[in-house]
């Protein structure tokens, strides 16, 4: 499995860089992570779908630590805090990144949701 050879969050853009021992390099945006973090507050707990994260499009990283030599704790500045971002994930997370992204944009369209945390959702009862 390819390790990191470089990791650097890029405030402005709210964008973490990963550069990988096997070349691959990726930029995944904050928002990016969050929705899909490893934790059970988002994969679910046994559950064949992961719950659906809205509302993250401004988010940011406020913190990242290195657990062992096999994964990140990356803490966002909505509060979520939990889950590891193993090497595989995050690997897998940027080599199949189009295709997630299109997942996530079209189950929000799907579920009438928005990236947007401005946007007041309202539900009719």
């Amino acid at each position: 499995m390819p390790t990191p050879t470089k990791i650097h969050y890029h405030k402005q853009s709210r964008e973490l860089e990963l550069a990988f021992s096997d070349g691959q390099s990726y930029r995944l945006s904050a928002e990016y992570l969050r929705v899909h973090s490893p934790s059970a507050e988002v994969r679910g707990h046994g559950l064949q779908m992961p719950i659906l994260q809205y509302g993250k499009k401004d988010v940011a990283i406020q913190n990242i630590e290195g657990a062992g030599n096999y994964a990140l704790k990356i803490s966002f500045d909505d509060g979520h805090d939990s889950g590891l971002f193993t090497w595989e994930y995050l690997h897998k997370l940027g080599s199949n990144h189009a295709e997630l992204w299109q997942i996530y944009l079209d189950r929000l369209e799907k579920e009438g949701k928005t990236r947007d945390t401005s946007v007041i959702q309202i539900h009719q009862l």
